[in-house]
């Protein structure tokens, strides 16, 4: 259970970050984010280390263009290759090395790579059929789950593993635009999510469809800070009685950050306090919290993603601080 792992206003992030050079990347994560350190995914150093070309790499039926983007290919359907390599996995890398070899190597990491919807949609597009696209796509997203869960044990043997996918794709099902009704979508990402043995995450970026994620079962869902949550309240309030946790997007990666951490914190008890309103539980909400930048940070200038995963730390703080307060004054 992430519980067991976890605990209350711990920071991470969601995954690209902008750099080149990935032991700069991979140094930055360990600096900013000691305690919940996300492994950089550097999408502007290769096109290849898009999360989408990680995980399709592993077909033998699609090729990756230089660009990054997908075609099907001339080969038959065969044996998946898992690639953890660095060409595709260079940040990954530089961050199992560097935190190998640093003076107190961090005892949880969170890993992503993209789900199984999401990879669904680009594989079809690439020209896939939909019934052979998101099966696919499920077994790639599987066999990349396997090797990450496999480089970090075998490179950080005493962390413990928190695996997220990524979903962007949601925001499909949310517009009704998708290929594949609510409930197949729901099972596809629900067993994607059981093949992994670490403690599973689905971030749902912007206006993504939430009760797909949800329904599926992850122990962590990843959300950006908006006001559209409230109605989404009773669907929270069930992911947290049953011991699910919530990392909140309190930084906002669609515009720049700030400077100053106290206007986030304040949206953030706002919203909190609305979601109490509906009837979520004001101490699960503040205890089974982590924070996290809205979205990745690829699209950001290094020093405005180094100063999105500082607030967020700041946040976390104020989270950790406020948790601990609201349970001694509940009496738990």
């Amino acid at each position: 259970m992430p519980s067991s792992i976890l605990s209350a206003g711990l920071a991470t992030a969601v995954g690209s970050l902008p750099h080149v050079d990935p032991r700069s990347a991979a140094a930055l994560v360990l600096r900013c984010l000691p305690e919940l350190p996300a492994t950089p995914q550097l999408p502007c150093r290769s096109p290849w280390e898009g999360m989408i070309a990680q995980a399709a790499c592993v077909l033998p039926e699609i090729e990756l263009r230089i660009d990054g983007t997908l075609e099907a290919g001339a080969s038959a359907e065969g044996p998946l290759r898992a690639v953890i390599d660095t060409e595709h996995d260079a940040g990954l890398l530089a961050f199992l090395d560097l935190a190998a070899r640093s003076a107190v190597p961090p005892s949880v990491v969170k890993v992503q790579t993209c789900g199984p919807l999401t990879l669904g949609l680009a594989l079809a597009d690439a020209g896939l059929a939909v019934d052979r696209a998101f099966p696919r796509a499920v077994l790639a997203v599987r066999e990349r789950a396997v090797a990450l869960e496999h480089v970090v044990a075998e490179r950080l043997p005493g962390a413990s593993l928190v695996l997220w996918l990524d979903e962007p794709g949601l925001v499909a099902w949310r517009d009704n635009d998708a290929p594949l009704d609510r409930e197949a979508a729901t099972d596809l990402l629900s067993g994607a999510l059981a093949s992994v043995g670490a403690v599973t995450g689905v971030h749902v970026c912007g206006g993504g469809d939430l009760r797909v994620a949800l329904d599926a079962g992850p122990g962590i869902l990843g959300l950006e800070v908006h006001e559209g949550l409230v109605e989404s309240a009773g669907w929270i309030a069930r992911h947290l009685d049953g011991g699910g946790w919530i990392a909140w997007g309190a930084v906002p990666t669609d515009r720049p950050v700030g400077e100053h951490a106290t206007p986030l914190w304040k949206s953030l008890v706002e919203l909190w306090c609305e979601l109490t309103r509906r009837g979520c539980d004001p101490v699960q909400l503040r205890s089974q919290a982590l924070i996290t930048p809205a979205c990745g940070m690829a699209g950001h200038g290094p020093s405005q993603a180094e100063r999105a995963m500082v607030l967020a730390r700041e946040i976390g703080a104020r989270v950790h601080d406020q948790a601990a307060a609201t349970k001694l004054t509940i009496g738990a």
